[in-house]
């Protein structure tokens, strides 16, 4: 049995409904595979080539070797003539979430606290004024 996606893409009117873009998209997991397809991004089709963003350089060199099996496999997947090459680009690094360090909280900065000469009541100024800021 045909897969949906060949059809989709042999259909005359389908490109009114769905672009040959997502249609090559949709298909690079099928391609290459679930695992792959987390080290990497279809991003979009530009004329007959398919736009893949990698983690690396290191991938990106891996993935040109392979090029010609993802050719086909694609080929396999949504028919011929729709991907007819593949360029990897190295995607910027992605940006973790910030926590807030010590300097951006302002504590590198002079704290009123330590104007206390006695350090008992600098102790609980210091948890009171926590408990007020939490």
């Amino acid at each position: 049995m045909d897969q949906a996606s060949r059809i989709i893409a042999g259909w005359s009117g389908a490109s009114r409904l769905i672009s040959q873009e997502r249609i090559a998209v949709g298909a690079w997991k099928k391609a290459v595979g679930a695992r792959l397809a987390g080290r990497t991004r279809a991003l979009k089709l530009v004329r007959e080539t398919l736009v893949i963003e990698v983690e690396d350089q290191v991938w990106r060199e891996n993935l040109w070797s392979l090029r010609r099996h993802i050719l086909k496999n694609l080929e396999n997947a949504i028919g011929a003539g729709i991907v007819l090459d593949l360029e990897f680009r190295v995607m910027p690094p992605r940006r973790q979430p910030a926590r807030e360090s010590a300097s951006s909280s302002g504590a590198g900065l002079f704290d009123e606290a330590e104007a206390i000469a006695d350090p008992g009541l600098r102790r609980i100024y210091k948890a009171s004024r926590r408990r007020e800021t939490a």
